[in-house]
C-alpha cells in the first residue's frame, strides 16, 4: 500500500457528524495502512500529547477509515479545536488542527446591581470564564445567564452587549456592556377566587406591594422572582394558619407593560373550607417522656387548625429532644382530614433518632483571637452528649464578647459514625482596638493634644487594656485600666485601674480658670459568675481629691460650700457591690433579650456618702428586621453624715446617653452665683428606640437607624433645686422629654451614634441641642 499524494479525509469547517456520514463514501480513495509516524500541526497551547491521547491508533498499528472517523469526532468533542483535518503521506498520519481562542479576561461595564465576583462565579458554573475555551454558543449562554439575573430583580429593560477583543497568542478579552435600566415597579396585585378573605387582607400578608408613599424606602414595590415565590408561600401559610387545609393555588400570572416599567401580578386561589382539630395524638418513639412532650403541644382539640402552632409544636419537641442529645430528632405532624365534617385528627410522629455526642469542637475564622478565648465560652463540651440549649447559650456568650461581627454555630455528622457529630464555630472578627489621636488649637487652651488607645481583645487574649491621655491646658487626664475576664479558670474577672485628672474650668470674662480640681486614685474590681447569665461584682478603690485656686467671684458657690464642709483636700475609700444579668443575643447589635445591672458605692474616710444605681434594658424583636428597645436607669446618692452630698460626686444628664435634644450635662440645678451646670445627686431617665435596617446595608447588622423617645430628670433629694443666678432657669430639675431620629454604627473607630432630637417641653433657661454626635456610647 502506498500513496503518492495527500488524501484529505475532512475539509475545513465540516462538523464531526457530517464527517462521520461522508467518510464511508470515500472508501474507494482510502486503503488501510500501517502508521509509520504521526505528526501534529497547528497546535499553540494544547500539548501534542493531548492530541495523541485522543487518537485511536499508535505508530506501528493499522489505520482504517473507521478509526479516521473516530479520531475526528474525538478531537472535535474536546472543544479545543474549531477545525480538524487528517491527511496521510507515505504512511505518515498528519493531524492538522486550528485551536479555538481562550478567554483571557472577563469584565463588566455599567453593572451596579450585582457584585462582580458573584456574577463571575455564576458564569463559571455555566462554563464561561477566564482560562476557558471561547465558544460563541457559550458566550450567548453567558449573556442569557446575566440577563436572567437582572430579570429576577425586576429589571426588564436591561440591555447586555458582549464585546470581543482579539489578543495575542490566540486569546480574546470579553467585555459585557450593560445598560441596567430602571427596575420595574408593581402597579397592581389582584387575587382571584378568594371568598373568605378580602384582597386587602391577603395583600397585607405579602411582602410585595404596589407603589406607595414609603416604597421608595422599603423597596417592596420592586419586583423580584425570589420575593414572588416568598409571597406564594406566605399566602399558603396565611390560609393554613386559619385552618384551610385544602387550600391550593395556581402559579401566579405576571405581566409587564410594553414600556417594561409596570408589572401586574394575579394570584388565583382555591380556598376550600376551614378545618377544626378533633384530636391531637403522639406516636412513635417517645422515650418514656410522654408527659414532658405532651406539655409542649400548643395545638388543642376543638380549635381551628393552625399550621403556625403545629410547626411551633414540632420545633419545640425537636429542640427538647436536642437538649437530651438527640441532635437529629425528627417530628412530623400528620393531619388526617374528615372532609364531610371538616375536622382533622392531628398526630405528631416522633422519631428521636440515635443519641449522639460531640466528638470535636472546631473553631474557624479567628485570625487574631486565640481559640481558648472562644472555647472558654462554650457550654457544650467535647466527648459529652449533644445539648441544644448548651449550643445556643454558647453562641450567645461568644457573641456577647463583642469581638466578632458574626458568630455561626453549626453541626455535621462524623463520616462513618452514627452517634457522633462535630460542632463548627465560625466567627468573623471585627476591629476591637481604638486609637484616638487629636491635635487642636483654641484661643483659650492653646495647643491641645489628646491620645487614647483601647484594645478590647489585646493580643487575642480576651483581655482589655486602655490608656487615655489628654493634655489640654485646662483639662488633663491620664487613665490606665486592665481587665482580665478569666482571672481564674472559674471565670472570675479582675479589673485594675489607675487614674489622674485635673480640671480647670475656664471663665472667658476673666481669662483665667475659676478653680482647679485634681483627682488621682486606683482600685480593683472583681466579677464572680453565679450562673450562665448572672455575675456579682465587688471591689474597692482609693481616691484623693483637691480643690484649689478658688475665686471669690467666679467659682460656683456650690464648690465654696464643699470646701467649707469638707476642706480643700479629701481622701475616700470607696467600696462597691453589684449584680448584673445579661441575656442579650449580641453585645454589638442586640435584637432580643435583656440586660440588668444593680450596683452600690459606699464611701468612707473624708467623704461619707453612698450611691445606688440601677439599669434595665430590654430588646423585643418585631419581625426579622425591626427591634424595639427599652432602657431605663436610676442613680440615687445621699450623704450619711450631717454634711451635704459632695458636689464633686454629682451625676449629670442631657445629651446622648440620657435625654437627647438637650445639651450634654445641662439637666439639673444651676449654681446661684455663676449659672454653671451642677448636676445632682439623683438621676432618672428612660429611652425607647425602634431600630430599623439601614437601606442598602442589610449585610451589616451593626448599621441601623432608629426613632427614639427620651424622658429624664436630675435633681437633689436632700435639698431644693437651685435655679441659677436671679432664678435664670425656670425648671431645671423637672422632667424633660425629647423625641427624634438617629443612626448607630459599630464603626472601625468605635461605637458611633448620631441623633437629631427635639426637646418637647423645654422651659425658659433650658439649653437645647438638636444635633448630637458621639463615639463610644452604648444604648
Amino acid at each position: 500500500m502506498s500513496f503518492s499524494r495527500k488524501t484529505p479525509f475532512l475539509r475545513r469547517g465540516l462538523p464531526a457528524l457530517l464527517v462521520a456520514l461522508c467518510l464511508p463514501a470515500l472508501a474507494h480513495a482510502f486503503t488501510p495502512f500501517v502508521v509509520r509516524d504521526i505528526k501534529v500541526n497547528g497546535i499553540q497551547r494544547v500539548d501534542a500529547g493531548t492530541v495523541f491521547s485522543y487518537l485511536p491508533v499508535k505508530v506501528g498499528e493499522e489505520f482504517t477509515e473507521a478509526e479516521a472517523s473516530e479520531a475526528i469526532q474525538r478531537l472535535y468533542a474536546t472543544g479545543f479545536f474549531s477545525d480538524v483535518r487528517i491527511d496521510t503521506a507515505n504512511d505518515v498520519l498528519v493531524v492538522t488542527v486550528q485551536e479555538r481562542p481562550t478567554i483571557a479576561s472577563v469584565s463588566f461595564n455599567g453593572m451596579r446591581e450585582f457584585d462582580v465576583k458573584g456574577i463571575t462565579q455564576s458564569l463559571k458554573q455555566v462554563g464561561f470564564g477566564e482560562g476557558r475555551v471561547f465558544d460563541r454558543s457559550m458566550l450567548e449562554r453567558a449573556r442569557f445567564e446575566i440577563e436572567q439575573q437582572y430579570l429576577s430583580k425586576g429589571k426588564y429593560g436591561v440591555e447586555i452587549n458582549p464585546i470581543i477583543t482579539p489578543l495575542p497568542r490566540n486569546r480574546v478579552g470579553v467585555s459585557f456592556e450593560i445598560f441596567e435600566g430602571e427596575r420595574a415597579h408593581i402597579s397592581e396585585i389582584d387575587v382571584v377566587g378568594n371568598k373568605a378573605f378580602s384582597d386587602d387582607d391577603l395583600r397585607d400578608a405579602m411582602d410585595l406591594t404596589t407603589s406607595g408613599m414609603m416604597t421608595w424606602y422599603t423597596g417592596t414595590d420592586k419586583y423580584s422572582r425570589e420575593k414572588l415565590e416568598g409571597d406564594v408561600e406566605r399566602l399558603r401559610s396565611f390560609y393554613l394558619d386559619r385552618g384551610y387545609l385544602e387550600y391550593s393555588a395556581e402559579a401566579p400570572q405576571v405581566t409587564i407593560s410594553p414600556d417594561r416599567e409596570h408589572i401586574f401580578i394575579t394570584y388565583t386561589v382555591h380556598e376550600g373550607e376551614p378545618y377544626k382539630v378533633r384530636s391531637v395524638k403522639l406516636a412513635g418513639n417517645l422515650l418514656g417522656l410522654d408527659k414532658n412532650i405532651r406539655d409542649l403541644i400548643a395545638v388543642k382539640a376543638g380549635e381551628t387548625f393552625s399550621a403556625a402552632k403545629t410547626n411551633e409544636t414540632a420545633k419545640a419537641i425537636t429542640e427538647y429532644l436536642g437538649t437530651l442529645g438527640y441532635a437529629f430528632a425528627n417530628v412530623n405532624p400528620n393531619p388526617v382530614l374528615d372532609r364531610d365534617n371538616h375536622e382533622t385528627d392531628l398526630t405528631f410522629y416522633v422519631d428521636p433518632g440515635k443519641r449522639v455526642y460531640v466528638r470535636r469542637i472546631q473553631i474557624g475564622g479567628n485570625t487574631r483571637t486565640r481559640d481558648e478565648v472562644i472555647r472558654r465560652e462554650m457550654r457544650q463540651q467535647e466527648a459529652a452528649w449533644y445539648d441544644g440549649n448548651a449550643i445556643k447559650n454558647s453562641r450567645d456568650r461568644i457573641d456577647r464578647l463583642g469581638y466578632f461581627n458574626e458568630v455561626n454555630v453549626s453541626s455535621e455528622p462524623v463520616p462513618g459514625s452514627t452517634d457522633q457529630i462535630d460542632i463548627n464555630v465560625d466567627v468573623k472578627e471585627k476591629p476591637t482596638g481604638l486609637i484616638n489621636l487629636g491635635v487642636g488649637y483654641g484661643s483659650t487652651d492653646g495647643v491641645i493634644l489628646s491620645a487614647g488607645i483601647s484594645q478590647d481583645n489585646i493580643f487575642g487574649s480576651g483581655n482589655t487594656l486602655s490608656l487615655n491621655v489628654n493634655t489640654s491646658e485646662y483639662n488633663r487626664a491620664l487613665v490606665l485600666s486592665h481587665t482580665d475576664p478569666y482571672w481564674t479558670k472559674d471565670g472570675i474577672s479582675k479589673t485594675t485601674s489607675l487614674y489622674y485628672r485635673r480640671t480647670t474650668p475656664y471663665d472667658s470674662d476673666r481669662g483665667i480658670g475659676d478653680y482647679r480640681v485634681t483627682s488621682y486614685g486606683g482600685g480593683f474590681n472583681f466579677g464572680v459568675p453565679i450562673s450562665e447569665n448572672d455575675r456579682i461584682f465587688a471591689g474597692v478603690s482609693y481616691e484623693h481629691n483637691k480643690l484649689s485656686d478658688l475665686s471669690a467671684n467666679y467659682t460656683p458657690q456650690a464648690y465654696h460650700d464643699f470646701v467649707d464642709q469638707y476642706g480643700e483636700s479629701t481622701n475616700s475609700l470607696i467600696f462597691n457591690l453589684g449584680w448584673s444579668k445579661d441575656t442579650r443575643d449580641s453585645a454589638l447589635a442586640p435584637t432580643e433579650g435583656s440586660y440588668t445591672r444593680l450596683s452600690a458605692d459606699y464611701s468612707i474616710l473624708d467623704l461619707e456618702y453612698y450611691m445606688l444605681s440601677a439599669q434595665q434594658q430590654y430588646y423585643l424583636p418585631l419581625g426579622r428586621a425591626f427591634t424595639l428597645a427599652f432602657n431605663g436607669a436610676v442613680d440615687w446618692g445621699r450623704s450619711y453624715s450631717d454634711k451635704d452630698f459632695p458636689v464633686i460626686k454629682n451625676v449629670y444628664g442631657g445629651g446622648i446617653g440620657s435625654v437627647r435634644g438637650y445639651e450634654g450635662a445641662s439637666l439639673g440645678g444651676r449654681d446661684t452665683k455663676t449659672d454653671d451646670y451642677l448636676g445632682g445627686a439623683r438621676r432618672v431617665y428612660g429611652n425607647m428606640q425602634l431600630y430599623l435596617p439601614f437601606p442598602g446595608a442589610t449585610r451589616d447588622r451593626t448599621l441601623r437607624w432608629f426613632i427614639f423617645a427620651d424622658a429624664g430628670k436630675v435633681d437633689n433629694p436632700q435639698g431644693e433645686c437651685a435655679r441659677g443666678r436671679n432664678n435664670y432657669a425656670e425648671d431645671p430639675c423637672g422632667w424633660k422629654y425629647a423625641a427624634g431620629v438617629g443612626l448607630s454604627w459599630q464603626s472601625p473607630l468605635g461605637p458611633l451614634q448620631l441623633s437629631w432630637g427635639r426637646a418637647l417641653n423645654a422651659k425658659e433657661g433650658d439649653d437645647k441641642q438638636a444635633f448630637q454626635f458621639q463615639i463610644g456610647t452604648g444604648f
